[in-house]
């Protein structure tokens, strides 16, 4: 069924008759001077031949005209309703991207990665299996800052996520920081909906709240929040003398990561390899959905450029009608 936008359009229908009947309102004539009147007798007594394109050119303005009032009144067509997803979950994904994550102890694929690039990669196919979920991204240096709010915009998140670079926050860690931007976006959401995943390689050394201070305040406030605590136990440094077996997260503050966790009802992880991570994400994604108001939209589909396109094909048959006469002009001039 077609519908329209504005169809108080059509009022204006009738302007062309109306124009035409005050153009044809008398009015005082002037002599006109003509040198040469030869050519133009006989135009008065014209038969229904000659008159017969000057009709078709009536015709084809009038049905431009039907065209054009056509387009301005917007005709468009709602599709079938399209039903948006009633259950899900707000995860709000809170990222390290602190100097730290440039390490390169992980291996994805038989090569050794930075921790970032890893976490990328597992987040990335988390985020694309999160249909009908609402996905929200803060990345964290010595500042934190939202890179999405929650959005079921999953392809958008994705890009975002796969722009983030290393040092665009500092090279420091403010995990409480995090952890209170976090708070202040879901205090809007149900009490129920509010998780947070926090993932970091560190401990806080920077920031203006005390993370454990931060985690009391998001269990007042409902606020759950799963903790990864991401890098490997041991790793080859080679040297002149041979390599080196060192741990490249012994600056991890697990017993925070731990307390946090505990403090606002979530669960600790420690994950030491992208399997491992990718375990955890696995893990996270079997949170129990939340029930959301239902939604649901009809997409509209704009028609008004057919009849425009029908108006712009019958001005191209006018201007070809218009040589008609002008023949018809040059034939009677032979003839005189």
């Amino acid at each position: 069924m077609i519908e329209w936008h504005w169809p108080w359009a059509f009022l204006l229908l009738p302007l062309p008759i109306l124009m035409r009947f005050l153009a044809a309102r008398p009015r005082p004539q002037q002599a006109l001077r003509v040198p040469y009147l030869g050519v133009w007798q006989g135009f008065g007594n014209s038969n229904a031949a000659d008159n017969q394109p000057r009709r078709g050119a009536a015709l084809i303005l009038m049905l431009i005209w039907l065209a054009l009032v056509t387009a301005v009144a917007r005709p468009f067509q709602l599709g079938d309703t399209i039903q948006m997803p009633v259950t899900g979950r707000d995860l709000l994904l809170a990222m390290d991207i602190s100097g730290s994550m440039a390490r390169e102890d992980m291996n994805l694929q038989g090569n050794a990665v930075s921790r970032l690039a890893t976490v990328k990669s597992v987040l990335d196919e988390f985020v694309q299996r999160r249909q009908g979920d609402r996905i929200g991204l803060i990345l964290f240096g010595a500042n934190a800052y939202v890179q999405a709010p929650l959005t079921f915009d999953r392809e958008t998140v994705r890009t975002w996520l796969g722009e983030a670079q290393i040092g665009l926050a500092g090279t420091e860690t403010a995990i409480g920081d995090a952890i209170g931007l976090g708070i202040k976006r879901l205090l809007n959401n149900p009490a129920e909906s509010r998780v947070m995943v926090l993932l970091t390689d560190g401990a806080n050394t920077a920031g203006e709240i005390d993370p454990r201070q931060a985690a009391s305040l998001a269990a007042e406030n409902g606020v759950r929040i799963y903790t990864v605590a991401l890098g490997a136990d041991a790793m080859q440094i080679p040297g002149f003398f041979g390599s080196r077996v060192v741990n490249p997260s012994q600056d991890l503050d697990e017993p925070l990561l731990n307390d946090i966790a505990r403090m606002t009802g979530g669960s600790f992880f420690r994950a030491r390899n992208p399997a491992e991570l990718q375990g955890i994400y696995q893990m996270i994604d079997r949170l129990e959905p939340v029930d959301q108001d239902p939604e649901q939209y009809r997409p509209q589909h704009n028609l008004y450029q057919w009849p425009l396109a029908l108006a712009w094909c019958l001005s191209l048959l006018l201007l070809l009608n218009n040589s008609y006469p002008l023949d018809t002009l040059v034939r009677r001039f032979r003839r005189d």
